[in-house]
């Protein structure tokens, strides 16, 4: 029953969405299949960019972060909440700018406002990079529930290839159009589902309400409502908490799939809507980390003490088999969209802004060409990613936030000081990624600002080097301006 009811979800919504794709248009340009014809409204807008929020690295991960370390799981909602303030401000700007000269991904943006090619390449070399880590979370989600479905007898490399190959089928056809439909799905869905786990879960821990839960889980592990959490060595403190949370709202619409997602909106008041009621959303999160410490008082133990598997073991542990496929299932949808997504995105940036500047007379068949065949070598580097690491998937998140985040201080620089240039914005991206990556760098961090999140540290080394440099070196030509 359990695989019955997961494969009836997957397959009927990617049945849908593909319909539902093709139904509106045949994707044959690079701005329909990347960015939908830049004619989304208020609803779709919606689901692929609040809904954004619950995928694997929410429902699962958050939930196993509970399990294991308690309050530094609030992390969740403090991101939320300023990622939907700070957008409010930068997503119409980023829509007016894409608008405007044509932009279908951010390094098409950074190409065109700083006037330099080279630019462009570097920032989509990069951005590829930080889009295949994530995509990395969302193939190890699915290789668990795969598990779950066929059994453990099926091997990690075969589970991680059937999650890759779904993935790259689900987008491939119809582009965005398709991940619009399956993310308003799944989110219905997922809420339908958390609304009776949540309902039950009291009664599976002999708790007699909801809040009960949360007193249970307090009396049984002291502190763990309150920061450091459960393992205090492991520094989630209070500090980590506010700059870890700062970083990630700061990075959260640089992530090349969420600018590029920006470009998609039909107006900027579909935007600004969101940007208002997104917020709410974090709300979900009470109930995702009330799972989280549900299993921690059911004594569940996933295999290997895998905190990804945490709320997957749970529920196969204390519900029927009816609510684990649903729960399995949508899931899988939990993935699937996002992955599709970021997918997306990475070929549409390896085509028009790694491929395209070196071979300018490629026709829009052959650059569309491209970028869906690209989909599949970056799939294939994120299975060997998922078979290589062990980390939780806020850990993977928090490294994606990380690696992005170098390239912020180029955004907010060209929408708020029109002297920034691209040698300057190149300079405070090899300067932040020295100070994110090497071991030096990580030493002196630890040292001088403990428990600091070291991805907000390299990002302001970013800022700093990007304004002396631009201030010291003379622009060659002026930056076209990112908003009229």
């Amino acid at each position: 029953m359990i695989l019955a009811l997961t494969l009836a979800i997957v397959l009927g919504t990617m049945a849908g969405a593909m319909l539902y794709g093709q139904r509106q248009a045949r994707a044959k340009t690079m701005a329909e299949w990347a960015v939908g014809g830049r004619k989304f409204g208020v609803l779709i807008f919606w689901f692929l960019n609040a809904g954004e929020i619950y995928t694997t690295f929410a429902v699962l991960g958050i939930s196993g972060y509970a399990w294991a370390y308690g309050a530094p799981a609030y992390l969740a909602f403090c991101s939320v909440s300023l990622s939907a303030t700070l957008g409010y401000w930068l997503m119409p700007r980023i829509w007016e700018a894409g608008r405007k000269y044509d932009l279908v991904t951010q390094a098409d943006f950074f190409a065109t406002h700083y006037k330099a090619t080279w630019l462009g390449v570097v920032v989509g070399v990069s951005g590829i990079c930080a889009l295949v880590v994530y995509v990395q979370i969302q193939i190890v989600a699915l290789s668990m529930i795969v598990r779950l479905t066929l059994g453990p007898e099926v091997a990690p490399l075969t589970a991680a290839l059937i999650a890759a190959g779904v993935m790259l089928a689900f987008v491939y056809v119809a582009g965005l159009r398709s991940a619009a439909f399956a993310a308003g799905v799944k989110d219905v869905l997922m809420v339908v589902i958390m609304i009776g786990l949540c309902a039950t879960v009291a009664s599976k821990v002999g708790a007699g309400s909801m809040l009960d839960v949360y007193r249970l889980a307090q009396d049984t592990h002291p502190g763990i409502g309150s920061f450091p959490g459960l393992q205090p060595e492991a520094g989630l403190s209070t500090t980590w908490l506010m700059t870890a949370a700062l970083n990630v709202a700061l990075g959260n619409w640089i992530l090349p799939h969420m600018f590029q997602l920006c470009f998609s909106a039909g107006s900027k008041a579909t935007i600004r809507r969101n940007a208002i009621w997104q917020p709410l959303y974090s709300l979900s999160y009470f109930f995702i980390i009330l799972m989280g410490f549900g299993a921690l008082l059911a004594g569940t133990q996933p295999a290997g003490g895998d905190t990804n598997a945490v709320l997957l073991q749970f529920v196969s542990d204390s519900y029927p088999a009816w609510a684990v496929g649903l729960f399995a299932g949508t899931a899988c949808l939990l993935a699937l969209v996002p992955g599709s997504v970021l997918l997306l995105t990475s070929g549409s940036i390896f085509s028009r802004n790694v491929v395209l500047p070196f071979k300018p007379d490629l026709t829009e068949r052959q650059t569309l060409l491209i970028s869906r065949l690209s989909m599949v070598a970056f799939a294939g580097v994120a299975v060997w990613l998922t078979l290589g690491g062990s980390k939780s998937l806020v850990e993977i998140g928090l490294s994606a936030y990380a690696a992005v985040g170098m390239l912020a201080p180029g955004v907010f620089l060209a929408f708020t000081w029109p002297r920034a240039h691209a040698a300057g914005v190149f300079a405070g991206i090899v300067a932040g990624y020295c100070a994110l990556l090497l071991p030096q760098a990580q030493e002196l961090w630890n040292l001088i600002l403990p428990q600091w999140d070291h991805g907000l540290i390299a990002m302001a080394v970013d800022g700093a080097v990007a304004v002396v440099a631009c201030l010291a070196i003379p622009a060659r030509r002026a930056a076209t301006p990112a908003i009229a």
